[in-house]
């Protein structure tokens, strides 16, 4: 029986090709999306579950406010990870890590560096640990020794063979010497620890080494004992505070208890996340490495969903408008004996066959898209051929698309009253005019609801993009690691100034747009009690920052280190931090801070400035000091008159090269800098505009099948209105606005909805648009048009017909 259906599937699929086409193709549209969709998840999913016992590793986080901030850090003090072995049984292993951005490394021979983006410090106990393996060395012996490092495969060929790396002497940033002493493979790109290619020893590294118990720098991961989860040491873990943290707080503040601390409105909570989910779950800054976050694979999860319902009820529409052709076939196999359990295994067999023709086509459209797709979404995905759980699950559920797809015109079809259909009663014994009407409300509901959420997503970025941050980005020109110059920075900063493209230019350590800082503490001098303390961000600058950085005074003078020599000791606060103070403007200036670390060095506060955006737009501007010296500095932004930007970098190069001529020359424009720090809403942006239009023609292709549907059904109907003297207008619009009533329901449904949806999304930005009517009114507009001209296509070709053929034939 089963060779018998498959043999009537493939005629009736023969038969009819354009049909057939049409249910494939969408279908296959559905199931690329979805494939797609479904490995990037994956992807995600995966992040660090590589490692040896990864199911009992856990990081320590801390929450903390202190000096008028509220902190959510991934970090914890530096000597927290030997207290937690010494004072928790339960912790087996623990092993920390600490960034130091890039540096410059060459081999010992070697006369020329480069650059190495990503360094970290860390313990031995590293390999061990995650169970990460050395090529060579011996990871009992690897970064034991002060003045070792671990290097990746793609680092070390940089430099020489990995087979002769180990022992090999290399110089970093021209001053410091370390020994090869082993040599791993390139990290997992869904690991924390993804780009990281160079490895120093923590056992060299100094500040590893104190009891700073107030600074949180270090990325600290802990391995329990079998059977151990992370809130069975919680009590333990936050014993740390009385029992550690106050006692150091009281070198700073004597006296105080950890209940005063508490009762000032301060607070340290220590806890622990596991691995596994730091990439989508943390939500915290700053990160090891770049994170997700759990809401964008709900929504890319949702959308494959999406994706596949719509091709599902697109098969649908097309199958029962399909139907009427089919009606006398049904009644004649009917006629001589066929069951319905028949009749529905046929239809089920046809069904079947069409997803697994789809299935192909998925396969070949999603691995033509593949590149584009890993260009969007910033990963190195491949579809799996060599995994039989993938072909399993993907045969899995192609049957079961088939079978719901299928399911609804199988039942549909087989229950065809065989007397009305062969007396020529088909139209009436043909319903289902509710479920199909339902169905095309449930794929425009869904489009309108995509179509408001990209026009959304995408005006919130013009937002962010457009915004007055308080600074200027354009024609900023950046040259970072002009610590290579070391004592010729101040050199290379006034060659360039005699360049006429360059307007001005200035040395800094740290830039407007986001990236890695960390915040001090500092004490107001007339009030040094913790309850006054300010915890504000650090930068070192010269004279020419702010003019640089077009930033606007409110109160007070910028540096000018010429006439006021006093003011090395001298600094800058922005509005928050007058705020945190309790003070204005003008009353801030004059007043002096204490070093929290260094309570001999006053520093007195002779300019304020205006509040500018110097973190992301999803977090509020923080406090903020501004220090003079550039001496120090690992930047020079310069800002252009503009002209020929090629041409002035090139002669920027040239003054490098002239200085530093075994320095890599690296640049970048920070304008570009401010809009790769949103790259996650820019990518979500172009999945939403690319998945929304699969979405519409999928509807449009549901749609397409129904209209064909009602015109097969009232052709009759049709044709006797134009004998009575009915225009053509007149018929599409009769057979137009039954439709259009349906897109109507679909926007009603689906703009409350996608409002509900983007106004949660938008509350993770602290500065965001409020959505406007016309997003409401546009997102409307689309979909009713696209209805309409899929529907005019069948209602106009139906209206043409001549009656005399409509009449006389059925």
């Amino acid at each position: 029986m089963f060779k018998n259906n498959l043999k009537i599937a493939w005629r009736s699929l023969k038969k009819q090709p354009f049909f057939t086409f049409l249910n494939i193709f969408g279908l296959a549209i559905g199931m690329a999306g979805g494939l797609l969709l479904s490995l990037y998840i994956y992807d995600e999913l995966s992040y660090d579950k590589m490692f040896a016992d990864s199911d009992r590793i856990y990081r320590v986080n801390s929450d903390m406010k202190f000096g008028g901030k509220a902190e959510r850090l991934a970090e914890v003090s530096a000597p927290m990870a030997e207290a937690m072995l010494n004072d928790i049984p339960e912790v087996e292993m623990v092993t920390r890590f600490r960034g130091i951005g890039s540096i410059f490394i060459r081999s010992e021979e070697a006369r020329n560096n480069v650059r190495e983006a990503s360094v970290t410090y860390a313990d031995s106990t590293f390999f061990t640990m995650l169970g990460v393996p050395l090529l060579h060395g011996d990871e009992q012996t690897a970064l034991v020794e002060p003045n070792t490092l671990v290097m990746t495969k793609t680092a070390a060929e940089k430099h020489f063979p990995i087979d002769q790396a180990i022992g090999k002497t290399v110089v970093l940033n021209d001053q410091n010497t370390y020994r090869v002493t082993g040599v791993i493979d390139d990290l997992p790109t869904n690991s924390f620890l993804q780009d990281r290619g160079l490895f120093l020893s923590m056992a060299g590294y100094e500040d590893s080494r104190m009891a700073e118990w107030g600074s949180h720098n270090y990325y600290t991961l802990i391995k329990l004992m079998p059977g151990t989860s992370g809130a069975d040491i919680q009590d333990k873990l936050q014993s740390m505070v009385g029992k550690y943290l106050i006692p150091y707080a009281q070198q700073f503040y004597p006296g105080i208890t950890e209940q005063q601390f508490l009762d000032s409105g301060n607070y340290v909570n220590y806890s622990t996340i596991p691995l596994t989910k730091v990439h989508l779950y943390s939500g915290r800054s700053p990160e090891f490495s770049p994170v997700s976050d759990i809401k964008n694979v709900y929504i890319l999860g949702a959308i494959a969903l999406i994706l596949l319902v719509l091709a599902s009820v697109n098969f649908m529409n097309l199958s029962t408008a399909h139907s009427l052709k089919r009606s006398k076939e049904v009644g004649i196999r009917k006629t001589l004996g066929s069951q319905r359990s028949s009749l529905i295994g046929q239809f089920l067999t046809e069904s079947g066959m069409i997803a697994l023709g789809s299935l192909v086509f998925a396969l070949i459209i999603a691995a033509i898209a593949m590149p584009l797709y890993n260009d969007l979404s910033g990963k190195e995905l491949e579809i799996p051929y060599g995994s039989l759980s993938f072909w399993l699950i993907l045969l899995i559920a192609t049957f079961a698309l088939g079978i719901l797809s299928g399911g609804y015109p199988a039942f549909f079809m087989s229950r065809f009253v065989a007397a009305k259909v062969l007396k020529g009663q088909g139209d009436n014994s043909i319903g289902g005019g509710g479920v199909r009407n339902a169905l095309v409300v449930l794929q425009f509901s869904i489009s309108v609801f995509l179509i408001m959420g990209t026009l959304t997503v995408f005006q919130q970025l013009n937002y962010i993009q457009g915004k007055d941050l308080g600074y200027g980005k354009d024609e900023v020109l950046v040259i970072r690691g002009v610590n290579a110059l070391e004592g010729n920075r101040n050199t290379f900063k006034n060659e360039v100034l005699q360049l006429s493209q360059v307007n001005t230019a200035s040395l800094s350590s740290f830039l407007p747009t986001p990236s890695s800082r960390s915040d001090s503490s500092f004490m107001q001098a007339d009030d040094r009690s913790q309850e006054k303390v300010v915890n504000m961000q650090q930068w070192r600058v010269d004279s020419n920052y702010m003019t640089t950085m077009g930033l606007s005074l409110v109160a007070g003078r910028n540096f000018d280190i010429e006439r006021f020599p006093s003011d090395s000791t001298s600094i800058i606060i922005n509005e928050k931090t007058v705020a945190i103070m309790g003070k204005t403007p003008e009353n801030a200036i004059g007043a002096q801070f204490v070093d929290n670390f260094n309570t001999n060095s006053l520093m007195t506060v002779i300019g304020v400035v205006k509040d500018f955006h110097f973190e992301s737009l999803r977090d509020e501007v923080e406090a903020l000091g501004l220090f003079f010296g550039g001496d120090d500095a690992s930047n020079l932004s310069i800002k252009l008159n503009g002209g020929d930007m090629s041409s002035t970098i090139a002669s920027i190069e040239a003054i490098w090269n002239k200085l530093a001529p075994t320095q890599p020359f690296e640049h970048y424009f920070m304008d570009d800098s401010f809009n790769n720090s949103y790259e996650a809403e820019q990518r979500l942006g172009q999945i939403f505009m690319i998945f929304t239009l699969l979405s519409i023609l999928i509807a449009c292709l549901g749609l397409f099948g129904l209209a064909a549907f009602n015109a097969q059904k009232r052709v009759k109907e049709i044709g006797v209105r134009k004998v009575m003297g009915a225009g053509v207008g007149q018929i599409v619009y009769r057979l137009s606005m039954d439709f259009l009533k349906l897109v109507g329901i679909s926007v009603l449904i689906a703009l409350p909805i996608g409002w509900f949806a983007m106004d949660r999304w938008l509350e993770d930005f602290s500065y965001h648009i409020n959505i406007p009517w016309w997003t409401f009114a546009l997102s409307a507009f689309i979909a009713v048009g696209i209805a309409l001209i899929t529907v005019s296509y069948q209602s106009i070709k139906a209206a043409i017909v001549n009656p005399v053929k409509s009449l006389r034939t059925e």
